[in-house]
């Protein structure tokens, strides 16, 4: 059995109920891989207890203090070693008026080299915190300074690009929230909520191992079997009738896309990655794959208690069927006491945001015009064991657009990042990921398509984030969309093709790529070039 040098070992992982233990061939496999846990050999309660996050406003030209290091958190009833920026958790969420500039001076105090990549942000290339295209990983003990520049009001959030695996994983994320200058940019609401979406996989003997050389769980990418709302296992909050809350949505779990429904509310969606839409609607759910973020208005117009859940379709692949499984996320008390302020008026207009519109009305001449460059989604099987490709191949006979969960843990389980590549295949050239060499002018306005394909290795949704830029998601299998917003992540289904259209509007090297961290670990990902207008 794998081990390291502080005594982690490998285990057999953990199994949803409804799925037979493992196949008969892979009885006593493991990855081929040294098994991780952040500082084994440290007693958990001689580290600080974590905290939850602070709110950190900050005005243009101010410099925060941001480091990485261990913390203790207790989850439930139960204690584990993990990460946090500034002993917090989530790390703090930084509050900036739009058109900021603040300074960021990091200091790596974790076990792993590390960076921070500012999501959706369109920065100066040099602070993009990507290691390997604008900078070098800060080693353990080192410091760097960031200079990030918010030219765009929304929501955001920061993270490592530097085995996120892990470190993401681990706790190491927080919320930004730019906020425009106009007091009606938003319509009115009686309060706010920042609620970041994540898992964790745990079992009987605490956090289940990553691994140290190379990623696993390849396949399918890191599922959690602990569900976590802004790093608590439920969110609770108690509001009064007639209320409305702004609900500021944020995935950032490894793998899992969530589906969440505010059962017995009323629901609006206002607002996406990079800015509003240009119509807001009623929506009876909300989808978040890894990395989007959405701004959602919730209005509770009775007493009682609502209860945030995650529905969802699983399958099981072993037997090929689909199961509906629900978790409840949160719980939302309302009082017998009306609000003070009722908006209740206002929420149900559903505003036109004529600035979003006279935005994109500059780029709509572009929305017919030829496909510039293509991308087709797929994997590439490496050494992976038979009995893993045997069973692989019967499970292209049916598929789910989206997986919702980890159906196949042991064979995802043996998957590492050295036996399975996650490819972005340019259909022109037939060039892959880092080999693909697409240039660009600041200024350059380019349309882009899109193909998840359905008979791959494993077919699986991809949420596809590109550094620096914004985009228009255009149609999706030929449908218009009918609702604009501006984003810097889109997930794409299986078998599905979008076409998008993207700004080159900031100068520099830029990775394009999977956000599924471990399929960006097992090679998901790009390197294109804007140069200077």
């Amino acid at each position: 059995m794998a081990t390291d040098s502080m005594g982690v070992v490998w285990r057999m992982p953990p199994q949803p109920i409804p799925m037979p233990m493992m196949l008969p061939g892979l009885m006593g496999a493991f990855p081929g891989v040294t098994p991780f846990l952040p500082d084994p050999g440290r007693d958990p309660a001689m580290l600080p207890e974590a905290v939850f996050r602070e709110v950190v406003e900050m005005a243009d030209g101010d410099t925060l203090r941001l480091e990485a290091g261990f913390v203790r958190r207790t989850i439930g009833m139960r204690t584990f070693t993990m990460y946090g920026f500034n002993g917090q958790y989530p790390g703090p969420l930084i509050r900036v008026p739009q058109g900021a500039e603040i300074v960021v001076l990091f200091t790596n105090n974790i076990d792993l080299p590390t960076a921070v990549h500012w999501h959706g942000v369109r920065l100066e290339n040099q602070f993009d915190g990507v290691p390997g295209v604008t900078q070098d990983p800060v080693e353990p003990g080192e410091s760097f300074m960031y200079r990030v520049h918010f030219r765009d009001a929304g929501l955001y959030w920061y993270h490592p690009h530097h085995r996120e695996d892990i470190q993401q994983d681990l706790g190491l994320y927080g919320n930004m929230l730019v906020d425009a200058p106009a007091p009606d940019y938003y319509g009115p609401a009686n309060g706010e909520d920042f609620l970041m979406l994540d898992d964790l996989l745990v079992d009987e003997a605490g956090l289940f191992p990553w691994g140290r050389e190379a990623a696993i769980q390849t396949l399918m990418g890191r599922f959690g079997n602990q569900l976590l709302v802004s790093g608590e296992p439920r969110w609770e909050t108690t509001v009064r009738r007639g209320e409305v809350r702004r609900l500021y949505l944020t995935n950032v779990a490894n793998t899992r896309t969530f589906n969440l429904v505010l059962e017995g509310a009323d629901l609006k969606l206002v607002g996406a990655d990079v800015s509003k839409f240009e119509r807001e609607t009623f929506v009876s759910n909300v989808v978040l794959a890894p990395a989007q973020r959405y701004i959602v208005d919730a209005r509770f117009e009775e007493p009682g208690r609502y209860a945030l859940l995650n529905p969802i379709q699983a399958i099981d692949h072993f037997n090929g069927r689909f199961y509906p499984h629900t978790d409840t996320l949160g719980l939302v008390t309302v009082l017998d006491e009306p609000v003070e302020e009722d908006h209740g008026a206002a929420f149900s207009t559903l505003r036109e945001h004529a600035d979003v519109i006279e935005d994109i009305d500059r780029y709509r001449a572009e929305f017919g015009r030829p496909v510039d460059h293509e991308l087709e989604l797929t994997a590439r099987v490496g050494d992976l064991p038979s009995d893993i490709v045997a069973v692989m191949a019967l499970d292209t006979l049916y598929f789910p657009p989206v997986e919702w969960t980890d159906a196949m843990p042991m064979m995802n389980y043996l998957s590492t990042s050295e036996n399975l590549t996650w490819v972005m295949r340019d259909t022109r050239t037939g060039k892959e990921n880092r080999d693909i060499d697409w240039r660009f002018t600041e200024g350059d306005v380019l349309k882009i398509r899109i193909h998840n394909q359905r008979r791959s290795f494993h077919p699986m949704q991809h949420p596809i984030h590109i550094h620096g830029q914004r985009f228009l998601v255009l149609s999706r299998d030929g449908v218009p969309s009918d609702n604009l917003a501006w984003k810097d992540t889109t997930v794409i289904p299986v078998g599905s093709t979008f076409d998008i259209l993207l700004e080159a509007s900031n100068s520099g090297r830029w990775m394009a790529h999977c956000h599924i961290a471990e399929h960006l670990e097992a090679g998901m990902s790009m390197v294109f070039t804007v140069d200077p207008g």
